[in-house]
């Protein structure tokens, strides 16, 4: 199981460190042919919001195949507008199994033509301009994630940890997930709503 990460400049630092916590530390306890990778435009570092410095593993050009991408969310307008990075999120989603977003990581999933029809979900301050600027989706407000089959899509920067618990115990197993949330001290929120 190859998990990828999609990250960019000014991305939510909670958006990709938290689903990386809870899936290396679901392959440390059991998982273990999981890898958990970054993946961003290039090599080159990427400077997340607070000017947090992060090494990506692999380009969009050069990486291992993905099962489950995860696109997290941040200052996205730039990405919304780079035709190759939407051709790679629509090119990775005809392999991979689950593609989920975190936060605003749902406008590049919608962009690139993924979510059309389904019930998705961001974060709160972002709703309303999700909504008018994709209206083939259901956009849905409070709600921690949304699962829609293979693609699940979730609120803000720590629901994105609830979220990727949620995918552990898809991915693997309820008690799995129960594990990793005790060994990160995290009060699971196990309900969608």
């Amino acid at each position: 199981m190859n998990i990828g990460i999609y990250i960019y400049q000014d991305a939510e630092v909670l958006d990709f460190s938290g689903p990386f916590e809870v899936f290396s530390t679901a392959k440390r306890l059991q998982a273990s042919n999981w890898k958990v990778f970054l993946v961003a435009e290039t090599q080159d570092p990427v400077v997340a919001r607070g000017g947090f410095r992060v090494l990506p593993d692999y380009s969009i050009d050069a990486h291992p195949p993905i099962d489950l991408l995860i696109v997290v969310g941040g200052v996205h307008t730039d990405e919304m507008l780079k035709p190759n990075v939407l051709a790679w999120i629509a090119q990775v989603d005809q392999q991979a199994s689950k593609v989920a977003s975190v936060c605003t990581g749902a406008f590049l999933l919608a962009n690139a033509g993924l979510l059309d029809g389904l019930e998705v979900t961001t974060h709160w301050e972002d709703i309303a301009d999700l909504a008018a600027d994709f209206p083939q989706l259901t956009v849905l407000s409070d709600k921690r994630w949304l699962d829609a089959g293979k693609y699940i899509s979730s609120a803000g920067i720590s629901a994105g940890i609830d979220m990727s618990l949620f995918l552990v115990a898809q991915l693997e197993s309820y008690a799995l997930a129960e594990q990793v949330a005790r060994q990160m001290e995290y009060d699971w929120q196990k309900r969608i709503e």
